[in-house]
């Protein structure tokens, strides 16, 4: 599936992912590939990817590994999956 972590000054990532976990506001919640429609308001967490994600230069930094995952902190934002698309709107 394709991701998109966009925040108001930049597109963090574009690419793509076979599993994204985020932190709901019902708790953390896992997407796969073909995952029916969602969409959800996100809480402070982080995002959580697969380490096999080739992150662009100016996001890399952005990343941390912890529990084998690429995680990216957010204080919230939104998430739509549509399409096989998961798009996430930070704040």
């Amino acid at each position: 599936m394709h991701l998109e972590i966009v925040s108001p000054e930049q597109i963090i990532l574009s690419d793509e992912v076979s599993s994204v976990s985020v932190p709901g506001i019902n708790g953390e919640f896992q997407m796969l590939d073909h995952h029916a429609p969602v969409v959800s308001v996100l809480k402070n967490g982080a995002i959580k990817l697969d380490k096999t994600v080739d992150l662009p230069k100016t996001s890399k930094d952005l990343f941390y590994e912890k529990e084998a995952k690429l995680n990216f902190d957010i204080t919230g934002g939104v998430i739509e999956l549509k399409d096989n698309k998961v798009v996430i709107l930070i704040d």
